[in-house]
């Protein structure tokens, strides 16, 4: 298992004020892994909610990550709750003048993070949600240039002592 951690690094099984445990956060993408390798990722970190914040989630290219499919594996096959949160997805327009016509990455990070501003993302999360350790998943192989990263970056950044973990 690979894991690129992000965030401060802190002593496990920490707290916070309150005396709760601090949580960490995933991301994933599935392309490039079979199901056998995604699910051994998720099942290792102890991932208790899988979050799709994926544009296209129905996609027949998806394989075993298609919406109704991949909500019913986590399910059965890792015990793991399975969520859509398309508020932070990013939209078409933005999607396609990154992919489709080779906008550069700097152009849509900075599109993202003010449409998630615009959407006021940060607030309107259920913050329950991370306490219940989270992995945030898209299609991406890697976090560089992608928006899950963008969105625990986000996260991280408002909820101090925050670890984020990117499961490669």
């Amino acid at each position: 298992m690979c894991l690129h951690r992000q965030g401060r690094i802190r002593e496990e099984g920490a707290l916070d004020s309150r005396g709760d445990r601090l949580p960490t956060i995933y991301t994933i993408g599935f392309t490039r892994k079979t199901a056998e390798e995604f699910f051994a990722l998720l099942t290792g970190a102890g991932v208790e909610t899988l979050v799709d914040i994926r544009l296209h989630n129905r996609s027949q290219l998806a394989g075993f990550a298609k919406q109704g499919d991949l909500a019913w594996f986590a399910r059965e096959l890792a015990g793991i709750e399975y969520v859509h949160v398309p508020d932070l997805a990013p939209t078409q327009e933005l999607f396609d003048a990154f992919k489709k016509r080779g906008g550069s990455w700097e152009a849509y990070e900075r599109g993202f993070r003010q449409l998630m501003e615009e959407r006021d993302a940060d607030a309107s999360l259920d913050r329950e949600l991370l306490r219940r350790s989270p992995c945030f998943l898209c299609s991406e192989p890697a976090p560089e240039h992608c928006h899950r990263r963008l969105v625990a970056e986000a996260l991280a950044a408002t909820e101090p002592g925050l670890e984020v973990v990117h499961l490669q």
